[in-house]
């Protein structure tokens, strides 16, 4: 069974295919929220910051880029990531 017929098979159950659409749906509302700024931040000044500290450019690396411009979404799970990768780092 190539890949088209598979695909076809899975696109063809109704459970499925509205589950594949709202992950996808999530996903674009995702990446369009975090390409949203929080409020009052000055996106030129933090690049700045970051490319003249090299502890905070290291968590922008870990952060997988969030902290580079402060995003909405960057708020709800993101220090959690970034604690628990520093905490697996030192122990």
């Amino acid at each position: 069974m190539d890949f088209l017929q598979k695909l076809k098979l899975v696109w063809s159950d109704s459970t499925l295919r509205k589950r594949l659409l709202f992950i996808g749906a999530m996903l674009i509302a995702f990446r369009f929220l975090s390409a949203i700024p929080i409020p009052g931040i000055n996106v030129a000044e933090l690049a700045n910051f970051l490319a003249n500290n090299q502890f905070f450019g290291l968590l922008n690396i870990f952060s997988g880029g969030g902290l580079s411009n402060l995003s909405i979404v960057m708020l709800g799970v993101g220090p959690y990531i970034t604690a628990s990768i520093i905490m697996q780092l030192l122990t």
